[in-house]
């Protein structure tokens, strides 16, 4: 597994992301909040995290949903995943979700959300005039069946 340092500046009161267990991908991301914050069913908030990173150039930090608070809470990341740029230096802030139909409410340092930490690639584009043949082909949403 490949190692690399980034640095980060922590605005908040809560300790740096950090992963939980040994095979984790993920580290978590808590709220910076000095007061609880409510969403209600279907609203949606950007939470602060007092969170800045500078990435080495090649990577990116994706924010994903935490699965606990999707599976019993239906908070979710809204736009997931949420990609922060190497280039990117300001705070991290998470876009949550209130997709249940009871009120939740963001404690001050609560995990909401976690970030993975990737490479990229980026594409150059080659024009043609037709694609290669594949078995599948043009074969889109559905097209295996069900079983």
């Amino acid at each position: 597994m490949e190692k690399i340092t980034v640095n980060i500046i922590n605005n908040s009161a809560n300790p740096l992301p950090a992963y939980e267990t040994s095979g984790s991908a993920g580290m978590d991301l808590r709220a910076s909040l000095d007061q609880p914050m409510v969403l209600e069913p279907l609203q949606r908030a950007m939470v602060p995290t007092g969170i800045h990173i500078a990435l080495p150039e090649g990577y990116e930090c994706q924010i994903r949903p935490r699965s606990g608070l999707a599976a019993k809470h239906g908070i979710t990341v809204l736009n997931s995943p949420g990609t922060i740029d190497a280039d990117y230096r300001g705070e991290i802030k998470v876009i949550l979700v209130n997709l249940s139909n009871e009120p939740f409410t963001i404690n001050p340092g609560e995990r909401v959300c976690q970030m993975v930490i990737s490479r990229y690639s980026r594409a150059e584009w080659i024009q043609v005039e037709t694609l290669d043949e594949t078995e599948r082909g043009s074969g889109g949403f559905g097209h295996t069946g069900v079983k």
